[in-house]
């Protein structure tokens, strides 16, 4: 989860994709002009990014609220999964109210729910988080992997500038058999590093944006078999709409500048996201 500025104006729906596909990470429970949003109301958003051919998506939590969200969206809608996590940022917070165990635990039941398939997103935020709640963070961290291999459950990982620290943490407590690079946002050096060890490599509408040319660089590198799209919704829209509410149904800006990168049919790599996509977290 990322913040982003706004810009007036709704995204026109995209062209249709020829396979339809996933939206690996998104956030329909946060609105940017602050609007309460409940279960219910995500039918437009769902019906919207299914007419586009994006016809599944990962409703990931953050926080205690937001992993009950998650949670009560996957079992209202067949085509939404869960993740439930204490966010990086959230980490240090809770340890100062004393919540973190408690909240911790509490992701732990949630994990074991049969919709839930995804722990996270969790990990490293060195940019909103200074020095002195970096410990925290790394403990949080450190929890939820542990939680991801005893349940089961694929682990979504948060980087802002942490690379190096989130891959120590990964070596030393060994990552699970199924790990994600959520919102990928490292150089090419890290991208081989992270297809070497086997991680899946989720790319969200920043790799569209003209300035980031070292995003593309690392996408070039990363095989068909470990890649995922995803929104970041509400965050992270892509070109030409950056600066405007995200949502699942824009996922097709995403693919086709990816497949541009890539140099492979737009169903090519349309094929892969969606079996990938099935591998990591099992049927809808």
């Amino acid at each position: 989860m990322t913040s982003q500025p706004s810009r007036r104006g709704d995204p026109e729906p995209p062209d249709p994709l020829p396979i339809p596909v996933v939206d690996n990470h998104t956030h329909l429970d946060i609105s940017r002009e602050g609007a309460e949003i409940a279960v219910g109301d995500l039918v437009p958003a769902l019906r919207a990014a299914a007419a586009v051919g994006v016809d599944r998506v990962v409703q990931i939590g953050c926080d205690e609220a937001g992993n009950e969200f998650a949670v009560a969206a996957a079992e209202a809608y067949p085509s939404v999964l869960a993740g439930v996590a204490v966010h990086p940022n959230e980490a240090p917070l809770l340890a100062a109210r004393g919540r973190l165990d408690a909240v911790l635990d509490r992701v732990e039941q949630l994990a074991a729910h049969p919709r839930v398939r995804v722990v996270g997103e969790t990990g490293l935020d060195h940019f909103r988080t200074g020095p002195e709640g970096r410990p925290v963070q790394e403990e949080s961290f450190r929890r939820h992997i542990d939680i991801a291999k005893r349940t089961g459950r694929a682990l979504q990982i948060h980087d802002r500038d942490s690379h190096d620290d989130v891959l120590r943490v990964l070596a030393e407590e060994g990552a699970p058999e199924r790990t994600v690079m959520h919102c990928f946002s490292g150089d090419l050096e890290m991208a081989r590093e992270c297809v070497r060890r086997g991680y899946h490599l989720s790319f969200s509408g920043t790799v569209t944006f003209k300035s980031s040319r070292g995003l593309r660089d690392a996408l070039a590198v990363t095989p068909l078999e470990l890649l995922l799209v995803e929104t970041d919704a509400p965050y992270l829209t892509p070109h030409p709409w950056r600066g405007a509410s995200n949502s699942p149904v824009l996922v097709p800006l995403t693919v086709r500048a990816m497949a541009a990168v890539l140099g492979v049919a737009v169903a090519t790599l349309c094929e892969s996201l969606s079996e990938n996509a099935e591998r990591l977290y099992g049927p809808w």
